[in-house]
């Protein structure tokens, strides 16, 4: 995919529109997951392993064109995150999975360094919208490090699933 502002192959500029405070619902939505090591939730080998993931994905014809490549991270301990890459179809030598449920989504804009109050936030959000703790909460990483200081936006979205 080729970007608006200097033609290189890489993230186009997200519009948070269709994702703020919605209910998006997935019924058995295609990815290929992949555990990364976390330090106290920080990722390690993020970037390696997604590079590789892509990588594998775009030789196996199973990247989706959309707009936007949705990419999931699910931290399931302070030392590993599940990465959810979605895809068009199976992919060979990976794990192979698929998410359905009822998601209640929010745009949060900024550093990474204001997680916690985001995941916060949308714990609150989701006891105020359904009465109920949210079964789990699901990073959207919109852009990548080098498009986020392309554009000067760093948009992350939180999907919490409700069903």
């Amino acid at each position: 995919m080729v970007d608006e502002l200097n033609g290189e192959v890489c993230c186009p500029r997200f519009d948070p529109a269709p994702w703020d405070e919605k209910t998006i619902e997935w019924k058995n939505k295609s990815f290929v997951k992949k555990n990364i090591f976390t330090l106290f939730y920080m990722p390690l080998n993020m970037g390696p392993t997604v590079t590789k993931l892509i990588k594998i994905m775009e030789n196996a014809k199973a990247v989706p064109e959309s707009k936007n490549f949705l990419m999931l991270a699910y931290s399931s301990s302070m030392w590993k995150t599940e990465l959810y890459l979605h895809v068009t179809k199976q992919v060979n030598g990976l794990d192979n999975t698929t998410i359905s449920g009822k998601f209640l989504s929010k745009v949060y804009e900024g550093s990474f360094k204001d997680a916690k109050s985001w995941y916060l936030d949308m714990k609150d959000y989701t006891k105020r919208k359904t009465g109920k703790e949210p079964k789990k909460i699901y990073c959207y990483y919109t852009t990548c490090p080098k498009c986020v200081k392309k554009y000067g936006k760093n948009y992350v979205v939180l999907l919490a699933q409700v069903l």
